[in-house]
């Protein structure tokens, strides 16, 4: 993909406009493909599509393999006559309502699935074994206890013992039947949308964050992976120190990794990991790819990530055994924060793509790295990402000496922001130029995806249609054309 020079745009799916509480795989998806390739953008960038915990955050998954229930659309259940279409007349479509039409899809499917779809079923069922009956009998044990994490449940399912793991899977046979189905459907779904992708000229381009949510199928079926005690809970957890998104820092809360335990097989827990990746998408980010070198290690009692220190961890292993597992890896390193010499050297060692973020790169500093003139092609560029306020809103409260030095240094007092940054991402030597939608539409304040640090009103905006301007998709086809990135 990024041997010639492309752009793209970052729209997570929930962002999507439709009738009900969030975005999905439906007819609008479909739709802004063939937006994209209006404009002439080659790339479309989500954030992660694994299942997500009450706050919906896309890096806190309950599952590092699979789907969001919450993008599956209820319209191509309709389409294939599992769910009547009755279900589409509710006007309050949200998260309980979509497991809902889901259970009766399910039915729907047991009674009308004719044998080409029952086989394809069983086809899947079988391919993802290895994850998938964990995270079946996971969420069923999960649900029934309430939505209590696993390390709460009673100690015999805490703790898979033998008996215990017998007596469940009899027991909630049908809920990890129904949560099966669940993932056959999103991944029905989703390799349509990515087959239309792919016949309108659109790459597509994924997330996959560095660590994994303490309360997820993973780290409860596998806990030899992670740094928990004998009951499943960590003494220390991950964040980062205070940066520019904080004063604070960030305190995740996820479970480390035994990286002892984990290289013993030659790491095939994280190549398997890279394998569903892979599947779903063309290119695949790292997020806090520095964490692969060194990551900080912060007491769980600890209420910030301001007490903390940096451990090494085994990078330049892993990265060589991913590389020997696939051909032409498609990686892109999320290297913003800290980062030291040992981390450029893996990035170059492995030939990776940084990021580079026009908001950090206006201070007045010429060895800015976030500067265009300090750019290399083999790195993509944006104005700002999914933790990033819009372009708009961000220049509005940018010092006033930042501002005069920002079009001192782009030289265009006239060109109104956020276009103004926009070309200057399509105009660079990046080989990859990545927009975010709001920045697109010229949205400002109230339109921001995600504070870090934060867990309230997070997650939540969408765009509508009546928001692209006449014109917008030939201005911006003929300004990805005049700067070589039209394929």
């Amino acid at each position: 993909m990024l041997l010639k020079r492309r752009a793209g745009v970052l729209l997570h799916p929930s962002s999507l406009p439709g009738k009900s509480d969030q975005g999905d795989f439906g007819h609008e998806a479909f739709r802004f493909i063939e937006f994209l390739s209006a404009c002439g953008f080659s790339v479309w960038q989500t954030l992660p599509l694994g299942p997500t915990h009450s706050d919906r955050s896309p890096y806190q998954s309950l599952s590092v393999h699979a789907g969001s229930l919450l993008l599956i659309s209820l319209d191509w259940l309709v389409d294939h006559d599992w769910l009547p279409s009755s279900a589409l007349d509710e006007t309050d479509i949200n998260a309980e309502y979509r497991q809902a039409c889901l259970k009766k899809a399910y039915a729907g499917f047991c009674q009308h699935a004719d044998e080409k779809m029952r086989q394809a079923y069983a086809t899947f069922v079988e391919e993802k074994a290895d994850w998938l009956h964990d995270y079946a009998l996971f969420l069923a044990l999960r649900n029934d206890a309430g939505g209590r994490p696993w390390m709460e449940w009673p100690a015999a399912l805490r703790d898979r013992e033998a008996k215990a793991m017998l007596d469940a899977n009899r027991r909630f046979h049908e809920e990890c039947e129904y949560v099966r189905f669940e993932q056959f459907v999103f991944n029905m779904q989703w390799n349509e949308l990515r087959d239309y992708a792919h016949k309108n000229g659109v790459y597509l381009f994924g997330d996959m964050p560095i660590f994994v949510a303490h309360d997820s199928a993973e780290v409860w079926a596998h806990r030899e992976n992670f740094l928990v005690d004998e009951h499943g809970n960590a003494s220390v957890v991950a964040g980062v120190p205070p940066d520019y998104f904080s004063e604070t820092g960030q305190r995740w809360g996820n479970p480390h990794y035994a990286w002892d335990h984990i290289r013993k097989d030659g790491f095939q827990w994280w190549i398997r990991r890279m394998q569903s990746q892979l599947k779903l998408f063309d290119l695949v980010r790292i997020d806090h790819f520095r964490g692969l070198e060194a990551y900080w290690e912060i007491l769980a009692e600890s209420e910030t990530a301001q007490q903390g220190h940096w451990v090494k961890a085994p990078g330049d292993e892993l990265l060589k055994a991913l590389f020997e597992a696939f051909d032409d890896l498609p990686l892109v390193a999320e290297d913003l924060g800290t980062i030291t010499k040992e981390v450029t050297d893996l990035l170059y060692k492995y030939k990776l793509p940084g990021m580079k973020i026009l908001q950090f790169a206006f201070n007045g500093d010429p060895e800015n790295p976030y500067l265009p003139q300090n750019f290399t092609e083999n790195c993509v560029v944006y104005t700002g990402t999914h933790d990033n306020d819009t372009t708009l809103a961000w220049y509005e409260t940018l010092p006033e000496a930042d501002r005069k030095y920002l079009h001192e240094y782009l030289d265009g007092s006239d060109v109104p922001m956020p276009w103004l940054l926009n070309k200057c991402a399509l105009s660079s030597v990046a080989r990859l130029a990545m927009l975010p939608m709001q920045d697109i539409l010229g949205l400002g304040s109230g339109h921001r995806m995600n504070i870090p640090g934060t867990t309230q009103g997070n997650w939540q905006w969408r765009f509508e249609w009546s928001q692209v301007s006449d014109g917008l998709a030939e201005r911006l086809r003929a300004l990805i054309q005049l700067y070589g990135r039209l394929n």
